[in-house]
């Protein structure tokens, strides 16, 4: 068995630039706080969190739609990789990110969802709404 849940977040940014920012290591680790190394390709390599993350670009739609492999540091060693989608939405110049992680370990999917929220919606949030790049 898996776990999976979906969030859902406006960020005060277009989606080209929530996109963009995803895929560029220098704005991944200044949004974040944790330092990423992103292969902006389908097959590219990611890595965030200073090496927790690590995962490979399944697709990519530009300034649309995400889909990741992803693995945390502390996933149970037989465990395979989770899936990450992110999905963007136009919302009158700002961006509804809908995502979705699936097949996560048993017991960890709470824990990654807090994740997702402390970790990276309420940095976004912040990063772009001082940065109107």
């Amino acid at each position: 068995m898996s776990e999976a849940f979906e969030i859902t977040v406006v960020l005060p940014a277009p989606p080209q630039r929530v996109y963009a920012a995803w895929l560029d290591s220098d704005e991944h680790t200044a949004m974040t706080g944790g330092v990423a190394e992103i292969d902006p390709r389908v097959g590219g390599k990611h890595i965030a969190w200073d090496g927790y993350i690590t995962g490979v670009n399944l697709e990519l739609e530009p300034d649309r739609r995400i889909v990741q492999s992803w693995r945390a540091a502390d996933f149970p060693i037989d465990a395979p990789a989770s899936h990450l989608e992110i999905v963007l939405e136009n919302e009158g110049g700002s961006t509804r990110l809908m995502l979705r992680h699936t097949a996560l370990p048993d017991g960890s999917g709470e824990r990654f969802r807090a994740g997702w929220a402390d970790n990276y919606f309420e940095p976004m949030k912040e990063y772009f709404a001082t940065r109107r790049e």
